[in-house]
């Protein structure tokens, strides 16, 4: 299933280096590479027309993530979906087409639990939007830089619809 097809729901996959080379760290330094190669990555489509893509990581030590619970490698690592680093795509040139290889378990934890992933990942876009434009008042300033102060976000403003912000 592609992420052109209308029946796409999520694929997992890698972004591709044009990604990678229209983003380099510096300046992008937020966004995850691991020695040189992408992470692998849960790509869901939002209700606003763009892609969410969040990377799979074997250590998260925050909760703006989807944990896995039920894989021998999250019992060890703290593994999971990581929506501090997420990245919105807007260009399908910045999507693989290989699907990415993933931990079976996690695989299957993510399947079973995809519609709360979508759901949570969109809150969170969502209340960092809502909070730079003045609509929520969620966070005080101190909060916010908790939340976002490490968030690939601020690099998506354009695609977000806040550019400016």
């Amino acid at each position: 299933m592609s992420p052109k097809d209308d029946a796409f729901d999520y694929q997992v996959l890698n972004l591709t280096n044009k990604f990678y080379a229209d983003y380099p760290n510096p300046p992008y330094k937020e966004i995850v590479r691991k020695n040189s190669r992408p992470y692998n990555c849960l790509l869901v489509q939002s209700h606003y027309g763009y892609f969410i893509c969040i990377p799979y990581r074997s250590h998260i030590n925050h909760k703006y993530a989807f944990k896995f619970k039920k894989s021998i490698r999250s019992q060890r690592t703290n593994s999971g979906l990581d929506y501090s680093k997420i990245v919105i795509i807007t260009n399908n040139e910045y999507i693989g087409t290989a699907d990415a290889i993933v931990d079976k378990d996690e695989y299957n934890e993510t399947r079973d639990n995809i519609e709360y992933i979508k759901n949570d990942a969109q809150n969170y876009i969502d209340n960092y939007v809502d909070s730079l434009i003045g609509k929520s008042i969620k966070y005080d300033k101190r909060e916010f830089n908790r939340v976002y102060g490490y968030s690939t976000l601020q690099y998506f403003h354009k695609e977000l619809g806040i550019e400016g912000k």
